[in-house]
């Protein structure tokens, strides 16, 4: 019964790791699912240790949360308040914005990709945004993007053009279920199409420096290409 157990274990590991585009989530899902392996056989064994274990796995999880990215990005950070006039402040400016929650894990793994994507494609005609949807709940609501514990919608990437939604992902199909979706740097880049929206952006809107301005290639350095990284909050 425990090797049943052990092997049931690993095969939801080993899904769970399919979707997986981080070596730390790589690793989360392995720490995660031995967690559970080792409760149920503690139960097995003996309730008391058991409920001892259960107990000490939720201390550690209330006490010791991971750690957010704090490294260089060119984002702006939204309320519930300044998102719908930012969009609409100029219509020229296209914006890429994600939707996130602190407690996610998924929205902590896409922090630094969506950083990184930050540096190379910002310019003064592409803008990046992101939004707390699991403190301004009436976000979630307006946008349609669900912060239920066991959502796949979080995070949800938004394209805006016009001041209107043109585009996202994960999709919600009919019955308003998300669409799997691997939030990898390669797919974002695929799928929003950001070297011609980088283009488009730079033609449209008179560059804030003087330089060159072709669009970043898949090598490009983690830099912004109209001036030194730093932070806009």
């Amino acid at each position: 019964r425990e090797v049943e157990i052990l092997m049931f274990l690993s095969a939801i590991v080993m899904m769970k790791n399919r979707r997986s585009i981080t070596v730390e989530q790589h690793i989360g899902n392995i720490f995660m699912f031995s967690k559970v392996a080792n409760a149920i056989l503690f139960f097995r064994l003996d309730i008391r240790m058991g409920l001892l274990y259960l107990t000490l796995c939720i201390v550690f999880l209330m006490t010791c949360k991971p750690p957010l990215y704090m490294g260089p990005e060119y984002i702006k950070y939204f309320s519930d308040k300044t998102i719908d006039e930012e969009l609409e402040r100029d219509k020229r400016v296209t914006w890429i914005v994600e939707f996130f929650a602190n407690w996610s894990s998924e929205c902590q793994s896409f922090a630094p990709i969506f950083a990184d994507l930050s540096l190379k494609y910002n310019c003064s005609g592409l803008h990046f945004g992101k939004v707390d949807v699991g403190r301004y709940t009436d976000v979630s609501t307006r946008y349609k993007v669900s912060t239920s514990p066991l959502t796949k919608q979080l995070p949800t990437l938004i394209l805006f053009q016009g001041g209107t939604e043109t585009m996202r992902r994960p999709q919600i199909d009919k019955k308003g279920r998300a669409v799997s979706w691997t939030f990898s740097e390669e797919n974002v880049i695929r799928e929003f199409n950001l070297n011609e929206l980088y283009q488009k952006a730079k033609k449209q809107s008179k560059p804030r420096e003087e330089g060159p301005e072709e669009p970043p290639g898949p090598q490009a350095a983690a830099g912004h290409p109209d001036g030194e990284p730093k932070k806009d909050k």
